[in-house]
């Protein structure tokens, strides 16, 4: 096997910066070019995004990524705890906080992405303190970077080596979507559009529901405050079944690499959902109150940004988690329940049409978004039967099983490929491309 080629990253890759469209021109917005910020950089395999615009929007004031590019962020806060990079599954935009990376000949996209990920602790070592907060890595300090360049072959083996264990990743990530989005679907059926209300009264057998559950549900409506509801059920709120506590004020002397776990902003997705990779590790002083446990439901009380999409955002702290204590800081509630409804119902309810207005329009701040108490305790909602509700916590508690399953295995092959990425990378550990089905020229002969 050749030798690898010392050389620097500035030599093998071409630097590309991004841009923000006008947020004051609606045309430029709402389209179909996914545009790449730091809140959508969550994986590695980027193809799609929370925000999108039009392509009147990439050509006034942003730009596009090709397909395969590596996507860098180089500035923002998120560089103090992690270093996002990605590679463009397809063409994208990015915005002005990015860097693309297009690797030069000789040089597989999938390699530098690799390459980048294995040389994270160099990078965040990198990162440079702005006056306000941000973190920045330095585009000349970037391309300075000593790269070592492998054969192409051994470049092939070890992106196929990587890539198959991203893959079967990749497989568990969708998997976990496609059962929240079960999830989802059953609650709005149930409880929002009260679908099987609507066919008994229709006089039809609820759509794939055996007759012991469809028994559960009433046949009939009544007026409310809140409009036409199933009989028998009933108006509430959340402070009817749950109190709030706020999270620790800390100081950022008390951050380590290690500790004890703080749940933040960073581990919210927008609208709900948990996102472990924005963990933070605390040593210092806290009190009971600040402490939560697996399977408890937090919300996001603060929105840095003025989108208002984390904002009241809710979550449910990871099931398989051995962690004593967890820790949660001043930007997150922690509901406390004092009644027997489940989390799983509370949860769902508050990623709901009505929960997002209703946020929005009480979000105080100019500049940093505030979520008052009131806000979320005084959310009304319909309070189905205590049967109904068992059943439903029933089945969500088989699918909040499986994700977790699911979760426990990510996260294993994740720890095997971060093992390998560094040595493979390093060149610790060197491969012979004919263990792998790969030919002497780097075509593939079979499969291992």
């Amino acid at each position: 096997m050749d030798d690898r080629i010392p050389t620097k990253l500035g030599k093998i890759v071409k630097f590309t910066s991004g841009g923000t469209p006008s947020l004051n021109v609606d045309s430029f917005w709402n389209g179909d070019i996914p545009w790449i910020s730091a809140s959508s950089m969550k994986q590695t395999r980027l193809v799609s995004s929370d925000r999108m615009i039009t392509q009147d929007g990439l050509d006034n004031g942003s730009r596009l990524a090709l397909k395969s590019s590596v996507l860098l962020l180089v500035r923002g806060s998120e560089l103090h705890h992690r270093i996002p990079i990605g590679i463009a599954m397809k063409d994208l935009a990015f915005n002005q906080d990015i860097k693309s990376l297009m690797a030069e000949e000789g040089v597989i996209p999938e390699y530098l992405l690799y390459w980048l990920l294995g040389n994270e602790d160099l990078l965040m070592s990198m990162v440079e303190y702005t006056g306000i907060g941000a973190g920045k890595l330095d585009t000349d300090l970037l391309k300075e970077m000593e790269f070592e360049k492998p054969s192409l072959i051994e470049q092939q083996v070890i992106v196929h080596i990587l890539g198959t264990l991203d893959d079967k990743i990749e497989i568990n990530r969708r998997m976990n979507e496609t059962l929240e989005c079960i999830a989802r679907a059953l609650f709005k059926s149930w409880f929002i559009d009260f679908d099987p209300v609507r066919a008994k009264a229709e006089g039809r057998r609820p759509f794939g529901m055996d007759e012991e559950t469809a028994a559960l549900f009433p046949d009939q409506f009544e007026d409310s405050e809140l409009g036409e509801i199933p009989k028998g059920w009933r108006i509430t709120s959340i402070s009817e079944h749950a109190t709030i506590d706020k999270g620790l004020s800390y100081k950022g002397a008390g951050l380590r690499d290690a500790g004890t776990p703080l749940i933040n902003l960073g581990c919210f997705r927008d609208r709900g959902g948990f996102v472990e990779s924005g963990l933070k590790w605390y040593d210092g002083e806290y009190k009971s109150r600040h402490t939560i446990e697996p399977g408890d439901l937090v919300i996001a009380n603060t929105d840095i940004t003025q989108r208002r999409e984390v904002l009241g955002s809710p979550a449910i702290v990871p099931e398989y988690w051995t962690f004593n204590p967890i820790l949660f800081t001043h930007h997150v509630f922690a509901l406390r329940m004092t009644t027997n409804l489940p989390k799983s119902f509370i949860y769902n309810q508050l990623q709901q049409p009505g929960y997002r207005e209703r946020v929005q329009g009480f979000a105080t701040g100019t500049t940093v978004l505030a979520l008052p108490r009131d806000a979320l305790l005084e959310y009304d909602f319909v309070q189905p039967t205590s049967a109904i509700l068992q059943r439903f916590d029933a089945i969500l508690d088989k699918i909040g099983q499986r994700v977790s399953m699911t979760e426990i295995q990510h996260k294993s092959l994740a720890r095997c490929r971060d093992a390998l990425l560094s040595r493979l990378i390093s060149g610790d550990i060197r491969v012979n491309p004919s263990k792998f089905g790969f030919g002497p020229e780097g075509e593939k002969v079979g499969e291992v």
